[in-house]
């Protein structure tokens, strides 16, 4: 088995403040999918130690946004930032896709990416560097599907992250209030509809948790969203090819109360059996 893990860290030093090291030892992931890192590499590797290997793509503007995927298994390639970015936006739009290929056996390699989509804001021009990130990750995505795997392997790629979108009304809690907001438009809804039912990518969370509503992925700071369950299910693990048919098990690892979470999201745990 391998296991995959991702977290909207939401900051990597305040998330170790606040107990992540100890999460990281009692998941034991072989593989972790880091957002909103905040930091620069050496600063993330020293937190994370010299166990493991770190592709990661910082933000050019400090303290903001940064993406990262690490592994206990040595690296065999990386590629930072999605080149299909228009030229516009893509000074807006670093840190916010890393891959990493991880080592298998046998020759075979699974392509793992973290991703950070825009939050974005209706009706504002923030939307328009979402849509545009969008549109570059269904390129690559595609790309992905075509040519992801080892020559003569089925292609096998997990994309994993803050996708800062609701898929269905099942995805949150107050769908009703939310139909006019960033996270949940229609227009962003499509873009997962046309990766899972045209594309061939697979939510994970939701094939193995089954219909819903919930689990929810991220809750306020603010109130007693988080005590209430009013939360929205934005991060997901995306598995393509031979990762989608090797999903055996997902979970949402919930804090058990407000104190213990490490970040405004929860960590998304799947495990393969590649």
């Amino acid at each position: 088995m391998l296991k995959v893990a991702s977290l909207n860290a939401n900051g990597i030093r305040a998330a170790y403040r606040r107990g992540m090291g100890a999460w990281l030892a009692a998941s034991a992931p072989d593989v972790l999918a880091l957002q909103e890192v905040r930091a620069g590499t050496s600063d993330l590797l020293e937190l994370l130690g010299p166990e493991w290997h770190v592709a990661h793509a910082p933000c050019a503007t400090a303290g903001r946004a940064g993406v990262a995927v690490a592994s206990r298994r040595p690296l065999v390639g990386s590629r930072v930032g999605l080149e299909e970015v228009e030229p516009e936006h893509r000074a807006e739009l670093t840190g916010r896709w890393v891959e990493a290929e991880v080592p298998l056996g046998g020759g075979r390699v699974l392509t793992v990416a973290s991703v950070y989509v825009p939050k974005g804001a209706a009706g504002t021009d923030r939307m328009g560097a979402k849509y545009a990130f969008l549109d570059a990750m269904s390129l690559r995505l595609a790309e992905l599907a075509r040519s992801g795997g080892s020559e003569g392997e089925e292609p096998a790629a997990v994309v994993a992250g803050d996708l800062n979108i609701a898929h269905r009304r099942e995805d949150l809690k107050n769908w009703q209030g939310n139909l006019g907001s960033a996270g949940f438009l229609p227009r962003e809804r499509e873009y997962l509809d046309r990766w899972l039912n045209g594309a061939g990518w697979v939510d994970v969370g939701r094939r193995l948790a089954g219909p819903g509503p919930g689990p929810y992925t991220w809750w306020s700071w603010r109130g007693r969203a988080f005590d209430s369950d009013a939360g929205w299910r934005i991060d997901y693990q995306l598995a393509f090819g031979a990762a989608a048919e090797a999903a055996r098990s997902a979970s949402v690892d919930r804090a058990c109360n407000y104190a213990e979470r490490l970040s405004d999201h929860a960590p998304i745990v799947a495990a393969y059996e590649l």
